[in-house]
């Protein structure tokens, strides 16, 4: 029996060609783009601190995601079951967290009166979905892909009880490197054979960046809806660095106190 820390003992391989470019690491285009992933993902944060918005546990949640790009990397080098799991868990364990400090409360159970209770309660959940990713790991991308459609529903829900049009627009774009990303992740997945007939099995390295594209403006997007709710005292703004007009931008949550009514 292989050690679970050895390369290619995964239950999954993606349609990129293993070892082609290097001898040490399995899938190249896959490890690259889990860097490019790694960097695109702590960009809104960064910005969200330097506008001076600090949230509750914006340190915390960049320090899942720089842990969920340096898994991702790992993983795909080695193919390695162990690699897998530390790549799927830590997303998992990224979503826990975000969804713990930044799920609305208003869209809490009945049963949950407080958000001390609502972190049990995703703890307890995450822990047992911990546990069942051990059982077949092969089903564990399925089921973290399903989240992302609880986060579009949350989305057009907020969407419906908002006027801002940049607000709008962000949402609209998330949806788009959503789709897109979500398209080339199946492509690679379930039609790999077509895909290494025309000789171009890199979709699943396609998918890391645009899923990276895709919560990009979803981090700042989560965080408006958060000072909404939790910071009434303040009016957030979304904003476009360098500039709105730039083709390539990142986005970011900015904080404006209203005036003081005597």
């Amino acid at each position: 029996m292989p050690s679970i820390f050895s390369y290619q003992s995964a239950e999954v391989d993606w349609c990129e060609g293993n070892f082609e470019r290097s001898k040490v690491i399995a899938e190249y285009y896959n490890t690259v783009n889990g860097t490019t992933l790694l960097s695109l993902l702590l960009a809104p944060l960064n910005f969200l601190l330097l506008e001076g918005a600090v949230l509750q546990l914006s340190c915390q949640v960049g320090l899942s995601l720089l842990l969920a790009g340096i898994f991702s990397v790992y993983f795909h080098m080695t193919l390695s079951y162990v690699g897998q799991l530390l790549d799927e868990l830590s997303i998992l364990w990224t979503l826990a967290v975000a969804y713990s400090f930044w799920y609305p409360k208003i869209y809490f159970p009945r049963c949950i009166k407080s958000r001390k209770h609502f972190f049990w309660l995703t703890g307890v959940t995450t822990v047992i979905s911990t546990l069942m990713s051990f059982i077949k790991p092969a089903f564990n991308a399925y089921g973290l892909n399903c989240i992302a459609f609880h986060l579009l529903y949350l989305t057009w829900r907020e969407l419906k009880k908002c006027n801002d049009k940049r607000v709008h627009r962000m949402a609209a774009v998330m949806v788009v490197w959503w789709v897109l990303a979500i398209s080339s992740w199946i492509s690679d997945r379930w039609f790999c054979g077509l895909w290494q007939a025309i000789s171009f099995p890199y979709l699943h390295s396609f998918w890391h960046v645009l899923i990276a594209m895709s919560l990009l403006y979803c981090c700042p997007l989560v965080m408006y809806f958060d000072v909404v709710y939790e910071l009434p005292s303040f009016k957030p703004k979304l904003g476009y660095w360098p500039s709105d007009s730039w083709p390539v931008v990142v986005p970011y949550v900015a904080l404006e106190e209203p005036h003081k009514q005597c």
